[in-house]
């Protein structure tokens, strides 16, 4: 038998590390009678803190704009600290793109709503993610870049 030691994944915290919410164009803007578009840009990034520790943060940026003036400008960035030992070095790469994110996510998405809401305008809803989808085809873009 091997002393091979259990793998271990445990959530330190989950925090927001930064929000900000921008209406340049208010009080005017709030007069328009248009529907406004949305346009939801997501990311996520992975950080060696300590030993088997990790930060992962997932930024949103929600820009709502009615023809080129925008209504507001969301950006926020929610955070979590993960304990990660004793696994693989090729696993390393879906569970700080895959499941961490799916964990931080849904704090994202209610901080995000809540800002705008406080703003003053109506929630924005921002959908589910499959984070699995996101990291393949990020791996899949990386594999077909040319290497410098």
């Amino acid at each position: 038998m091997t002393d091979t030691p259990a793998a271990v994944f445990q959530i330190q915290r989950v925090y927001l590390k930064g929000a900000s919410l921008e209406q340049p164009n208010s009080p005017a803007i709030l007069l328009e009678q248009a529907s406004p578009s949305v346009d939801i840009q997501l990311g996520v990034e992975g950080t060696p803190i300590a030993d088997g520790v990790y930060e992962v943060a997932v930024t949103a940026t929600v820009h709502t704009k009615i023809e080129d003036k925008t209504v507001f400008l969301v950006e926020a960035k929610q955070a979590g600290i993960f304990e990660i030992r004793h696994l693989p070095q090729e696993q390393m790469g879906a569970i700080m793109g895959i499941a961490c994110p799916q964990i931080i996510y849904p704090y994202l998405r209610s901080n995000v709503a809540d800002l705008i809401q406080r703003g003053g305008f109506p929630p924005v809803h921002m959908s589910e993610i499959n984070f699995q989808a996101m990291y393949e085809q990020q791996q899949a873009q990386q594999a077909a870049a040319p290497t410098q």
